[in-house]
């Protein structure tokens, strides 16, 4: 496997050895697998296998996700039952798991780099209907392409800050030193992840420190994962790292070498 394509590997791989619980990387899968399959973000086809994966014994989503699973399981659509969580919740949607699941975007060579930002924005919208949960995963997902295509960090940290709110640029600026929180915000999580994420020399380093900073949440770790895979590659996460997820990592490994052979179609960096 050359480097871009590790590269597009590790998100995926790093996504998996930053969640700690294990909800975050298959709803990561359901979205690598769907749009993999579908070459596009299919919010119908995403719903239908969100529901599934739910009514199966899906977990760890956070609150939001959960509500919306909640309705739409008793026979809401999606979009209401996305509305009636807001409502219900006064607003206060904006947490991490939409950057969590969307990371795989980053990896679909069917995406184009100008659609998404957009694509992750939609996503999100499924379920967190706060601006800031959709602003956070487009973060994200950008930073995730830009370091694939081996963009330098800082570059990266720029170029992806451009066209995102207040909020998003100032978590994506380490220089400005603000206090990290362990809490499931969703910019706060992406501002923890960052200022690890710059400091450290490695990735095996970024995850160690982001799971020591979180102590037993499953947020800060899961988003240092699938950026700093994309930034160090997958040969960088040993199986060590995996091993809590040792039931579906063959479904890992599939989704992940299914959309880096996709990259062959079209222009490399």
């Amino acid at each position: 496997m050359d480097s871009f394509e590790d590269r597009i590997s590790g998100v995926l791989f790093g996504l998996a050895a930053g969640d700690q619980i294990g909800g975050p990387i298959r709803m990561a899968l359901i979205v690598a697998e769907s749009v993999h399959e579908r070459g596009q973000v299919d919010h119908a086809d995403l719903q239908r296998r969100y529901l599934e994966w739910w009514r199966a014994g899906g977990f760890d989503t956070g609150g939001t996700a959960a509500r919306v699973f909640d309705l739409a399981d008793s026979g809401l659509s999606f979009d209401d039952a996305a509305l009636q969580t807001d409502r219900a919740l006064a607003g206060q949607t904006a947490g991490c798991n939409p950057a969590h699941r969307s990371a795989p975007l980053a990896m679909c060579a069917a995406i184009a780099d100008d659609r998404l930002a957009a694509s992750a924005i939609a996503e999100a919208h499924l379920t967190h209907r706060h601006p800031l949960a959709g602003e956070t995963a487009a973060a994200v997902v950008v930073l995730c392409r830009l370091l694939i295509r081996a963009v330098p960090w800082t570059d990266a940290l720029r170029l992806a800050a451009q066209g995102r709110c207040a909020e998003i640029r100032a978590a994506l600026d380490p220089d400005l030193r603000q206090p990290m929180s362990r809490g499931g915000f969703a910019p706060e999580v992406l501002r923890a992840a960052v200022c690890i994420l710059d400091e450290a020399t490695s990735f095996p380093q970024a995850l160690r420190r982001a799971i020591e900073f979180a102590g037993p949440v499953n947020y800060c770790p899961v988003v240092v994962g699938s950026i700093g895979g994309a930034r160090w590659g997958r040969a960088q996460i040993d199986a060590a790292l995996l091993k809590h997820h040792a039931a579906i990592l063959g479904r890992v490994e599939s989704a992940a070498h299914a959309l880096a052979g996709a990259w062959n179609t079209v222009p490399r960096p």
